[in-house]
């Protein structure tokens, strides 16, 4: 018995029949390196101890950030819960582009929208409780934003309707009265 691969062909088809498609899978896969790259650098500082390098104009508040009572979540440095939500996120981006599947772009989303939904809280959290600001941590916020974009370009929400689909038009006279 030989196995029907049409419908794989198909859906490779339709996943990247268009090359930006293809395009923003691997940016969401290099800006998700990137992610890792700045939570790893964190996370790095958080266990050897040593002060960050931060001194770019007035974003210097960067070791007073990470060595506050709010870098922690559950007693879990945030740092490496970055370097968890971009390990997952690489992984997720790499498997799309072998695997090519709705549910993985879906799963992408989930996790860049709770991504950036985390960061708006965390930078509230530095500006309004600490009253400093980490430039490592709005890079990595900038980075959410821009996988969740990404990610929403490749798979969109609603699926777009053509205009032979749509309702006909209301007629704007009345029906003469018998």
């Amino acid at each position: 018995m030989v196995p029907d691969f049409s419908s794989f062909a198909h859906e490779w088809e339709d996943a990247y029949s268009s090359p930006m498609k293809r395009i923003g899978v691997v940016l969401i896969l290099l800006l998700a390196f990137f992610g890792l790259a700045d939570s790893l650098y964190l996370a790095q500082h958080e266990l050897s101890g040593t002060p960050l390098l931060c001194n770019i104009q007035n974003l210097s508040g960067c070791n007073v950030v990470v060595s506050s009572q709010y870098s922690y979540l559950f007693g879990i440095p945030l740092a490496e819960l970055g370097v968890l939500f971009y390990g997952v996120l690489f992984v997720l981006a790499a498997l799309e582009i072998i695997i090519f599947h709705q549910f993985l772009r879906r799963v992408l989303q989930v996790f860049a929208l709770i991504g950036v939904l985390s960061s708006l809280y965390f930078t509230a959290v530095q500006v309004f409780l600490i009253g400093a600001v980490c430039v490592y941590c709005l890079a990595s916020s900038f980075t959410a934003l821009l996988i969740l974009i990404f990610a929403s370009l490749i798979e969109p929400i609603r699926k777009r309707t053509s205009k032979t689909s749509a309702p006909p038009p209301i007629p704007l006279s009345m029906p003469p009265v018998a």
